[in-house]
């Protein structure tokens, strides 16, 4: 299922998981608390169900969903480890397993890093600045299970 990140339904969407009230977002767009709230529960339809698509493409047993946050947790099968699914408004869909890598001799390190930082600002969550994406991503994730 693709999820249409540029549609209206999303940025209101992200302005909600960013803290934004329903209500802030109805005055700052000019439209009906009803509209955002219609347009919300809609999104997170959407959400969840890509985020279930992902898993079962994965092989990730669901544990936890929270299409509000765009965030499932779950433990991958094949790999036998756990494993987040989540929505970034950069880089869209993404899946992380858990695991301790080489990341200094990895081709995707600063790719890594990037989406790491990147999904902390999105979620306004604060982790510490390192050079290994192993232990940021340990760090972020470990504050997302928290939050949902």
């Amino acid at each position: 299922m693709f999820l249409p990140t540029d549609e209206k339904q999303f940025a209101f969407w992200a302005m909600r998981r960013s803290g934004m009230a329903n209500i802030a977002i109805a005055k700052q767009l000019g439209i009906s608390r009803q509209a955002v709230s219609r347009a919300l529960i809609q999104m997170d339809e959407k959400i969840e169900a890509v985020l279930r698509d992902m898993a079962r493409a994965n092989s990730i047993a669901v544990e936890k969903v929270n299409a509000e946050r765009g965030v499932l947790i779950g433990r991958s099968i094949p790999f036998r480890t756990a494993a987040i699914i989540f929505v970034s408004e950069k880089h869209g869909i993404q899946v992380w397993f858990e695991h301790e890598g080489d990341c200094g001799s990895c081709e995707r390190y600063t790719e890594c890093i990037e989406l790491l930082w990147d999904y902390a600002g999105e979620l306004g969550v604060k982790i510490e600045k390192t050079d290994d994406p192993t232990k940021m991503a340990d760090e972020l994730f470990g504050k997302v299970r928290a939050m949902i």
